[in-house]
């Protein structure tokens, strides 16, 4: 039984990727990091690379992307490495803002308790 939504077609995604099965050890790509385009889709390229180009117009995660492309995570970060690699895309992770003064957590854990 095949999933909605899904291409289950494993000679597609082989074909999308060129038969590479990973992103490699160094992929800064995780499903938080969001990417931004860096140009516009040109004329010939493959058509998952331009759409991601079309859809990080504005910082999206690897998780949207993935998702809006239907395909599965892996294969999404073999592509936004190949992008990458060709300087047409920037990644990188969200801030957080980090809170690392004890006495505003103990004010905090004070305050909770307090509820």
């Amino acid at each position: 039984m095949s999933r909605p939504g899904r291409d289950d077609a494993p000679d597609r995604l082989y074909t999308l990727t060129g038969g590479r099965s990973g992103a490699g050890p160094d992929s800064p790509f995780d499903l938080v990091t969001l990417v931004v385009a860096e140009s516009e889709p040109a004329a010939g390229m493959q058509s998952e690379h331009a759409a991601i180009l079309r859809l990080t117009e504005y910082p999206t995660s690897v998780a949207e992307i993935a998702a809006e492309l239907r395909l599965p995570v892996s294969i999404t970060k073999i592509l936004l490495c190949d992008l990458q690699a060709a300087g047409r895309v920037s990644a990188r992770h969200p801030h957080r803002p980090a809170i690392t003064d004890p006495d505003i957590l103990e004010q905090v854990l004070v305050g909770l308790r307090n509820l």
